[in-house]
């Protein structure tokens, strides 16, 4: 009898399996990621594709500590000042946009025992925000005001394959638009020079395996209510 041979995944399969098993992480262990790691972990997301090859993209990573004074500060910030951003954020949530943006917010909510009108547990849950979910590593990232529009494209880009290099490395990620919502805070605090604008921060580290919130999981819509001209898919009516 022949016996079975292991057979290795193809790449397909691997991104396969590192895109449907990542989630945004919303508690972490306090555990530090080996330094070894961090360095490569931001080694691939070099590797991101950009507009130009420009790399708009800086990141200003803290840890330890530094989080942790980071977090502090932040928090306090939020809680007794307005909201500041570099970039404008949606003037509004639509049809199936507020849907998908409900449905994940009430879901978090469910999974962390806050009910409908209970405010002052959704204020709990909105500051943990600021404290990066517990994590001990926290990314900046930066575009250059210069560049407009397609500096945050390719920094999202960027964000991106963050998250998947960390899914590939055995890490915890979350991406957070809340911490730019507080620009003005996060230049003076980090450094950050004014002629670059704050895109967003990636937490990441170890998840906290028994957090409730880390039970919550969040749906994609079918790629052909997305992807117009799919293989398969009927002509388009002519106009």
């Amino acid at each position: 009898m022949t016996e079975p041979t292991d057979t290795a995944p193809t790449d397909d399969e691997v991104l396969a399996r590192l895109l449907r098993s990542r989630h945004s992480c919303r508690a972490f262990l306090s555990d530090p990621v080996p330094d070894e790691t961090v360095r490569l972990l931001f080694t691939l997301a070099q590797r991101t594709a950009s507009w130009c090859n420009s790399q708009a993209w800086q990141v200003r990573l803290t840890s330890g500590e530094e989080t942790a004074r980071f977090a502090k500060e932040l928090t306090e910030h939020a809680r007794t000042h307005p909201q500041a951003p570099d970039l404008e954020p949606p003037a509004a949530y639509e049809g199936d946009y507020l849907t998908r943006r409900r449905a994940a917010g009430f879901g978090l909510y469910h999974a962390v025992g806050v009910e409908r009108g209970d405010l002052a547990g959704r204020e709990r849950q909105t500051r943990e925000n600021f404290r990066f979910f517990g994590a001990p590593h926290v990314a900046v990232v930066s575009a250059p005001r210069s560049l407009g529009v397609y500096g945050a494209v390719d920094c999202g880009g960027y964000v991106s394959t963050l998250l998947t290099a960390a899914q590939s490395l055995g890490l915890s990620t979350i991406a957070q638009a809340a911490i730019a919502m507080y620009a003005d805070f996060v230049h003076a605090y980090l450094g950050i020079p004014e002629d670059r604008d704050i895109v967003c921060a990636v937490s990441f580290g170890y998840a906290d395996p028994t957090h409730p919130a880390n039970a919550f999981r969040t749906e994609r819509a079918p790629v052909d209510t997305v992807v117009a001209g799919l293989p398969g898919d009927a002509e388009p009516s002519a106009p």
